[in-house]
C-alpha cells in the first residue's frame, strides 16, 4: 500500500509544482530547469558513484564491512535515477541523496529498520590453518599442470564452414 501511495502522490505533487512554477517564471524557463537538473544531476551522480566505488573497493582492500559503501552506491544510483525523471519533487529528494551527510544519516536510520544475515564462505585468508589437511591417502599436495596430450590434426573443413565443393 506503501507504494502504490508513492505512485499514486509523487505524479500529482510533480504536476502541482509544474503548473506552480510554469505560471510564476513561465514555460520555457520552467523547461530549462528541469533539463540543467537533468545534467548536472548526471554529473554529480557520475562523482558520486566515483568516490563511493573508492570506498567500496578500500573496503574490500581492508577486508572490512563492505555493507555502508554499497548502501551509499545504492542511494546514489537511487538518486541518479530521481534526477533523470523530470520534476522539481523528484530532483530535490535526488539532490538530498548525492549528499553524503545525509546518505549516512539515512544508512544509519535504515540500518535500525533492516536485519541483514550474513554468511561466510571459505576460510579467513588472514588466517593459516593449525594443521595441514589430509585426505585419505596422506598430505595433500597443491601443484600445477600443464596438458601435453597431442592434439588431432584437422584433415578438412570443420563443421562450422562450407569446404570447397
Amino acid at each position: 500500500m506503501p507504494l502504490f501511495l508513492a505512485f499514486l502522490l509523487v505524479p500529482i505533487i510533480e504536476i502541482a509544482l509544474f503548473i506552480q512554477v510554469g505560471g510564476l517564471i513561465g514555460l520555457w524557463p520552467t523547461l530549462g530547469i528541469v533539463v540543467l537538473t537533468a545534467f548536472l544531476g548526471t554529473w554529480l551522480v557520475k562523482t558520486q558513484g566515483r568516490l563511493a566505488l573508492g570506498q567500496l573497493r578500500g573496503s574490500f582492500e581492508r577486508l572490512s564491512d563492505p555493507t555502508e559503501p554499497l548502501a551509499h552506491g545504492a542511494m546514489i544510483l537511487l538518486a541518479g535515477a530521481l534526477l533523470l525523471t523530470p520534476g522539481f519533487f523528484t530532483d530535490a529528494f535526488g539532490f538530498l541523496l548525492l549528499v553524503p551527510g545525509f546518505r549516512t544519516r539515512a544508512f544509519a536510520y535504515l540500518r535500525t529498520k533492516v536485519t541483514v544475515a550474513s554468511f561466510q564462505m571459505g576460510q579467513d585468508p588472514r588466517q593459516h590453518p593449525q594443521h595441514p589437511r589430509k585426505s585419505p591417502q596422506g598430505e595433500v599436495i597443491d601443484g600445477d599442470y600443464e596438458d601435453v596430450t597431442p592434439r588431432p590434426r584437422n584433415e578438412g573443413p570443420s563443421g562450422w564452414v562450407e569446404g570447397p565443393k
